[in-house]
């Protein structure tokens, strides 16, 4: 007689299984990680001292410090860094400990202000101090600037061509969406159509020009900032200029940040008109050529002060542009820690939505750069400037005697479970070994993509954590194994008992998993440190334990009670209906000799 369509298919479940596990073992292999990666205890990482900064000299507040390492923290979650430590040591010092070789990146990200500040242009001009103004003290007619290129000497004045304030001016810089790339700025700063410079000169005229009056910059008022900005050089030194990141100060000069470009603008910024603390949210976008964008972009969400007060500065610098194309005021400048990102032309109307996409030239807006920036400005900025007292390269805490040790006391584990498996249910604890082998390499194949995927490192909590499942596992297999002898002590056949045992055992093992996670997963929220990897080492397992009992476990008695050593009840079977008399009650050896011939 045919079976029923809803009759059990172990060996197609078997296969499944085995196919997600060579799909996870070609996915480690297509990453190009064949081994776990390691956490700071086990393979070292880099250590940096942020030393924080304050207005009056003395320390900062407790509150403020707390609140940074709590920014710090996020920051180096949102980057995918798994086991980094970020700690508070004396009164104004953060303590930040990185996994990994060549780390300086993440480190500097972590410590970046992310001030992120919205002005409008007064005045644009080349990086370049102007002629008869006071050097800046790092500036030097002798010095290279990028690229190996003599930045002491002026273009040649030679360039000619449209006015500067055209549409067709050649786009420079990252871009807002809902307006264009900025136009080519003027040295002057009064807005007015200069020639446009030649290629090799984008940014304006030479610098050997007569620098403009105070006069010629309408709108400015702060004489102090005027000279400033006509001695600032953006080529040499530190671009961050001094208060330029101070959101206070009505007029300030500023640096363009774009340090691909062998050419470099300084502005003239008026009062901030929006804040980085009104963004709500920030992504990095990948290129999208149906909206003409061949760049990475940083996609930003405001909140409801956000959005009007981006709105207003839009739209004053939308009215701007209507009225002179050319002039300065028509854009509006997105300052991140006292450099300017993007200073765009608002040439389409006001941006009202309170939504806005920060962009520019692939090769320096890529995807490494716009995710930076995202996940900076997504937890906001810190409350506090900080510098860099010290970094190192440190090396492992622990170093491999530790981890030989952890692996040799998890292999005592394994033999210790083995050993009781095979000695208490013989041949059946094959089944339990076996498991206990495939939980193993789903394991380690998930570590191995998490590793590269997100940025998990195994450390000695997290070996822990796996030992400790090992227990967690085994009482799987045992439950089910007990509720299938006990089917047998009371007299049932075993193919019929395989499956009433799996529905009375699977509750008990869902059951006891469901504790065990959600003890793991309160942990992992409330601790920090070790014990949160530790957590999530153990919550990983049990959810591999639920996999491995229903796909392997089951399917394979299944498929096992179907043959003769274990059907008819071999001595070493495990599965021996007058062993198991002997240990249950209410089975004649009769009976047991006849459930024996037929099976």
């Amino acid at each position: 007689m045919a079976p029923p369509n809803n009759a059990p298919k172990p060996g197609r479940t078997l296969l499944a299984l085995f196919a997600v596990m060579a799909v996870l073992a070609g996915l480690a292999v297509w990453q190009g990680q064949k081994t776990p990666k390691l956490g700071l205890d086990l393979a070292g990482g880099t250590t940096v001292t942020l030393t924080a900064k304050t207005s009056n000299g003395k320390n900062p507040p407790a509150s403020q410090m707390d609140q940074a390492v709590k920014i710090m923290t996020q920051r180096v979650n949102g980057l995918g860094v798994s086991d980094a430590e970020v700690t508070k040591q004396g009164s104004n010092n953060i303590v930040v400990n990185v996994p990994g070789e060549g780390q300086g990146r993440v480190v500097n990200l972590i410590g970046t202000t992310a001030k992120l500040q919205f002005r409008q242009v007064f005045a644009v001009a080349d990086g370049r101090p102007s002629a008869g103004a006071a050097p800046s003290p790092s500036a030097s007619p002798s010095q290279k600037g990028k690229g190996g290129k003599d930045e002491g000497k002026s273009p040649s004045p030679s360039a000619s061509a449209s006015p500067s304030g055209s549409p067709s001016s050649t786009p420079r810089g990252r871009a807002l969406s809902g307006a264009l790339t900025a136009p080519t700025p003027s040295p002057s700063g009064t807005g007015t159509p200069s020639p446009s410079p030649s290629a090799s000169s984008p940014l304006g005229q030479p610098s050997g020009q007569p620098a403009a009056p105070a006069q010629d910059y309408p709108g400015v008022t702060d004489k102090a900032v005027i000279k400033q900005f006509e001695a600032l050089d953006c080529y040499n030194g530190d671009r961050r200029a001094p208060g330029a990141n101070d959101p206070n100060r009505k007029f300030v000069a500023a640096c363009d940040q774009d340090e691909e470009s062998d050419q470099v603008a300084k502005y003239i910024l008026g009062p901030v008109r929006a804040l980085g603390e009104n963004v709500d949210e920030a992504a990095a976008m990948p290129p999208d050529s149906t909206q003409g964008k061949a760049s990475w972009s940083v996609s930003l969400k405001f909140d409801g002060k956000g959005g009007r007060d981006f709105g207003a500065v839009t739209t004053d610098a939308s009215a701007a542009y209507q009225q002179d194309p050319s002039s300065p005021r028509a854009q509006v400048a997105i300052i991140l820690d006292g450099q300017v990102v993007s200073a765009p032309s608002i040439r389409e109307g006001p941006i009202t939505g309170g939504t806005a996409s920060i962009d520019g030239p692939p090769d320096s807006f890529n995807q490494e750069y716009a995710t930076d920036l995202a996940n900076v400005l997504k937890y906001g900025a810190l409350p506090l400037e900080f510098t860099q007292s010290s970094i190192d390269e440190v090396s492992s805490t622990l170093g491999s005697d530790q981890l030989t040790g952890g692996l040799i006391a998890g292999a005592i584990g394994l033999g210790l479970v083995v050993l009781y498996c095979m000695f208490y249910y013989r041949g059946l604890g094959l089944v339990a070994v076996s498991s206990l082998v495939v939980a193993s390499a789903v394991t380690y194949l998930s570590v191995v993509i998490l590793g590269e995927g997100m940025g998990f490192r195994l450390s000695l909590p997290h070996i822990i954590g796996l030992i400790v499942s090992i227990g967690i596992t085994a009482d799987s297999f045992i439950v089910y194994f007990e509720r299938l002898r006990d089917e047998l002590r009371a007299g049932r056949r075993l193919r019929s008992s395989v499956e009433n045992a799996w529905k009375r055992a699977r509750r008990t093992i869902l059951v006891a998993d469901a504790v065990t996670f959600l003890a793991a997963l309160v942990l992992y929220f409330l601790a920090v440190g070790g014990v949160a990897g530790f957590a999530f080492a153990m919550g990983l397992t049990t959810l591999i334990d639920v996999v491995v009992v229903f796909f392997f476990t089951k399917p394979l008695v299944a498929l096992l009670s179907r043959t003769k050593f274990f059907g008819r009840g071999h001595p070493l079977s495990g599965l021996d209906p007058t062993r198991l008399h002997k240990a249950g009650q209410g089975t004649s050896a009769a009976t047991a000799r006849k459930m024996s011939q037929e099976a």
